[in-house]
């Protein structure tokens, strides 16, 4: 079983210069609202045991660097569970990260809601989904930290729930604790890596990485340098949920990233098929170690799933921040298309710009990829890129296969590399549907006109960019 560190102790590991914020007042009856025999006591001891007056310890801090709200959780003090007291401390700390605009860190190790409040307790989980929603619609970002335990509502509200969810290892989380699952359940099915395999936590992360790691975190989604300098100030509070006024400090779109591979442009559809085939040609990870000096990944589509094939995140380009998410040139997955439009509704939300890279043959169509909704999923990512505020950009940089492609690239901001070309459908498959013989595909791929020179002729991309990223808007 991992090491249970108290609050303070959880704290010092990830922070400096903590200042608590005080703990609002409320008076309750003897034992409790629900005047639970022995429960006044049972706090009594278990403040003289942690020397804390709840399970929760909530202040400022600086972390690498960047000031945060931080909320640690304090498992000896009845389990971490959230009871009415619990709920006005998380419901102050969310407000005053909304005042002061700071980002919000969780250090969560809970058994989840206080039974001797009895349903009192478990509508705190409302309150607190309440707050992190406001807190989201202010375009602050949420980092959640899974200590062990993390079970409960504690993991349904602030873990699961926040933006991006990291991990330590061999910790266990899920909504059911240890004590009221299945007899019969895998234990091994209650583990970070569990969660991270389906999706709901983006990375395990070693204790003495942690603090390197949430800083580099908080630098990325505080982005500050990508926003519009003269632009006015935001108010504090949106009136409503919803992306924040803040939005009015637009960004501006990320640069187009050079090419990284041939400059001339194919002669024929079928030369540009097989350049953008080729297993040499480079991929997104190059294209993003080329564009980024730091960069951190998102992981899961918080449905189930996950797709390596789709690399998702957030990355330091000149200075700011730009989120990104990359085909790398494998049939994409209903997980990968969730993922790309979770990124791109988070970035939206705290008002940074996207770039994409677009590289794949299409979408999974094998049985298990719609049983998984991969019609869903992709339309799901077309209305993340439709509706988004934030500026897109798109660099086409192999195969762009048919609407699976499609629906990761920006409408009017799209640029392709010299080897790489976007179909309607592959000239394979183009020749089976037409009924014409196997010697008649390179032909069709002409017909096509999917080459770099041809879709900027149709309007498709606005232009071939070179290896030291000239774009120009003629073929």
């Amino acid at each position: 079983m991992p090491e249970r560190p108290a609050a303070r102790e959880a704290l010092a590991r990830v922070a400096d210069e903590f200042r608590e914020l005080p703990g609002p007042a409320r008076e309750s009856p003897p034992d409790g609202p629900l005047g639970w025999a022995g429960y006044d006591a049972s706090r009594a001891r278990a403040a003289e045991r942690t020397g804390e007056e709840e399970s929760v310890v909530c202040g400022t801090a600086n972390v690498e660097g960047t000031r945060a709200v931080l909320i640690a959780f304090e498992f000896g003090f009845l389990g971490g569970s959230l009871g009415e007291r619990t709920g006005d401390r998380l419901e102050a700390a969310h407000g005053y990260a909304r005042e002061h605009r700071l980002p919000v860190v969780s250090l969560v190790a809970t058994g989840g809601s206080r039974m001797q409040e009895g349903m009192l307790a478990l509508t705190q989980l409302q309150r607190v989904a309440r707050q992190s929603a406001l807190t989201r619609a202010a375009g602050l970002p949420q980092l959640a930290v899974l200590r062990d335990p993390t079970t409960g509502g504690g993991w349904a509200t602030l873990g699961a729930g926040a933006d991006v969810v990291l991990a330590l290892p061999d910790v266990q989380v899920g909504f059911a604790g240890s004590r009221v699952r299945p007899q019969d359940a895998d234990p091994a099915a209650y583990t970070a890596q569990a969660q991270l395999a389906a999706g709901a936590v983006d990375a395990i992360v070693r204790p003495e990485e942690l603090r390197e790691t949430l800083g580099l975190w908080l630098h990325l989604l505080t982005g500050g340098a990508s926003r519009n300098p003269d632009a006015p100030e935001a108010p504090d509070e949106p009136e409503a949920p919803g992306r924040p006024a803040a939005v009015a400090n637009e960004p501006t779109p990320a640069p187009v990233p050079a090419a990284l591979a041939a400059t001339g442009l194919p002669a024929t559809g079928w030369d540009a098929v097989r350049r953008a085939r080729d297993p040499g040609r480079p991929r997104a990870e190059a294209y993003l170690d080329a564009y980024f000096t730091r960069r951190a990944a998102l992981s899961g589509d918080r449905c189930g799933g996950r797709d390596d094939g789709m690399l998702c995140g957030f990355g330091i380009h000149e200075g700011r921040t730009v989120a990104y998410a990359a085909q790398t040139g494998t049939a994409t997955r209903p997980a990968g298309y969730r993922t790309a439009a979770r990124l791109i509704r988070l970035a939206d939300l705290l008002s940074l710009p996207v770039l994409t890279l677009v590289d794949t043959p299409g979408a999974a169509n094998d049985a298990e990829a719609e049983r998984q909704g991969v019609g869903a999923a992709i339309a799901d990512l077309f209305a993340a890129v439709a509706t988004a505020r934030t500026p897109l950009t798109t660099l086409l940089i192999g195969e762009g296969g048919s609407g699976g492609a499609l629906a990761l690239a920006a409408p009017g901001n799209t640029w392709a590399t010299p080897d790489s070309y976007f179909s309607v459908i592959a000239p394979e498959l183009a020749a089976a549907i037409l009924k014409r013989p196997a010697d008649q595909v390179r032909s069709t791929a002409d017909q096509l006109r999917l080459r770099p020179q041809d879709l900027v002729a149709l309007g498709v991309v606005r232009g071939i960019v070179g290896g030291d990223a000239v774009q120009p808007t003629t073929p």
